[in-house]
């Protein structure tokens, strides 16, 4: 089974991201931070990681800038999103960014075009 991480403050993006991608057959973890994301993704190598931008400890793009610094993980395939006006740079090669808001059919569709179906 497919295992994606998903990353928001948001409680309401998260579950309603979880119960989503979980109807569609994936497997999901989440969290509020990218410091929690960091030690959920060590912890259970994902298949994709589902980021927002603006967050408590450590944002999306700070955690990117740890994924792609970090063998294990440099290759898992991150989806930035933000209601930012600008999209930020991003120093990992399998990162993207999507401005939000991201309907449930557009992220449906981002998903499986990185990973796959379920």
């Amino acid at each position: 089974m497919k295992n994606i991480l998903v990353v928001d403050d948001e409680f309401d993006i998260l579950t309603t991201w979880r119960l989503v991608l979980q109807m569609e057959g994936y497997e999901v973890v989440t969290a509020s931070n990218g410091l929690l994301a960091l030690d959920a993704a060590r912890a259970h190598l994902p298949d994709l990681i589902i980021t927002d931008w603006m967050m408590p400890r450590m944002d999306g793009v700070a955690l990117i800038r740890e994924l792609a610094h970090d063998p294990a993980l440099s290759g898992v395939p991150v989806v930035l999103m933000s209601a930012a006006a600008r999209a930020p740079q991003l120093e990992h090669g399998m990162a993207e960014f999507h401005r939000k808001p991201v309907s449930i059919d557009d992220l449906l569709a981002i998903v499986t075009r990185l990973i796959g179906a379920a």
